[in-house]
């Protein structure tokens, strides 16, 4: 009797051991199951809603690199950069954008004018954004540089015949100049720029001799400019940098052609310096995203993004640590314009009036 109790307490501490161990593992399993869903949602940190009207490739390789390597799901919505400033402020409180990005520091001015951004402190941009580059009160930071510069004919002009945007207005350049209408945001920005560095009065007599020397009323985007050259309609044109190389490497041979016709020159070079512009992104008001907002412009702002752009592109890293690609290189190194882009959006309105009083259509 003693030896079949035994027996049978032995095979209750078995059968005891084994259910334990079916525990333990089913308990291990669990765990094992948490450390996967946790790890899954730590990969997938949310979303971010990004408003730009860039619509370049480059950007959404980009963006698709960043969710790949932070989890944050980018959703794109593109449109023209009016549109999208009157929908951010159609759209309020309710509005789904977290990020405004777009061309020029004139527009995101109006979108800070029509409080649709929220300032940010990051010490990451701080740090890889030059403060020049960037709105004062930190409202919105530029991410890819440009300039303005003369496109001339290298069968027509020798560049030592070039100085200044002012030496444009001369008499020997009368109908030779070609140059956007005075709607286009780039040429607003720059006599906003004239505004701050030689007064209203000086912008006022820079876009009346242009107006006057002009060989054709305004028409077309940057690129028409440079076609225009070509087609015998004037010798140079005022163009942005970052067209002229997309024009040298298109997929278009005509554009091409008429590119590798024409060369870069960089005015003011011993006066105040060529005119640079930016395009830049800013958190909106109401961004419901706002941290995933940041983390997205401060990948943008880093080195390694910033060469991306700089080669895809043809534009001018803002990140000072990046050297600009092999093109832009190829044209030197210039003299920017001293002041904060921010005066861009400040003297937009008087810039604008001054491009209607002297008629500039």
């Amino acid at each position: 009797m003693h030896k079949k109790n035994l027996f049978t307490t032995i095979i209750m501490v078995l059968i005891v051991a084994v259910i334990m161990a079916g525990c333990g593992k089913s308990n291990d399993g669990a765990s094992s199951g948490n450390d996967k869903a946790a790890s899954k949602e730590e990969k997938n940190s949310g979303e971010v809603n990004l408003y730009t009207s860039r619509h370049y490739d480059v950007d959404d390789q980009i963006f698709a690199d960043f969710t790949k390597e932070t989890g944050i799901k980018v959703n794109v919505i593109k449109g023209k950069e009016d549109e999208l400033i009157e929908r951010l402020s159609r759209e309020g409180k309710a509005t789904k954008g977290d990020l405004f990005f777009t061309s020029d520091a004139g527009r995101l001015h109006w979108a800070k004018e029509k409080d649709l951004l929220q300032s940010v402190e990051s010490e990451t941009l701080n740090k890889n954004i030059p403060e020049n580059l960037a709105d004062k009160d930190k409202q919105w930071y530029g991410l890819t540089k440009r300039a303005r510069v003369i496109v001339y004919s290298k069968d027509k002009v020798d560049p030592s015949e070039l100085s200044t945007y002012e030496a444009l207005t001369e008499d020997k350049w009368k109908g030779k100049v070609l140059i956007r209408s005075s709607e286009n945001i780039y040429n607003q920005s720059l006599v906003s720029s004239f505004i701050s560095l030689n007064g209203k009065e000086e912008a006022k007599n820079w876009a009346e001799g242009i107006v006057k020397n002009m060989a054709r009323d305004p028409q077309g985007g940057d690129r028409d400019q440079a076609k225009g050259i070509v087609a015998g309609e004037g010798d140079v044109a005022i163009m942005n940098s970052y067209y002229f190389g997309q024009m040298l490497n298109s997929e278009d041979p005509e554009e091409v052609k008429v590119a590798k016709q024409l060369s870069v020159f960089f005015p003011n070079q011993e006066t105040t310096g060529t005119h640079i512009n930016i395009s830049g992104i800013g958190v909106t008001k109401y961004a419901k995203n706002k941290e995933n907002a940041i983390k997205l412009m401060e990948y943008l702002s880093s080195a390694d993004v910033q060469k991306v752009f700089a080669e895809a592109n043809y534009e001018y890293p803002v990140n000072k640590e990046v050297e600009p690609s092999e093109l832009l290189k190829s044209w030197g190194e210039f003299k920017e314009q001293d002041l904060n882009l921010s005066e861009l959006g400040e003297n937009n309105a008087d810039a604008v009036k001054i491009l209607n009083e002297v008629s500039w259509k």
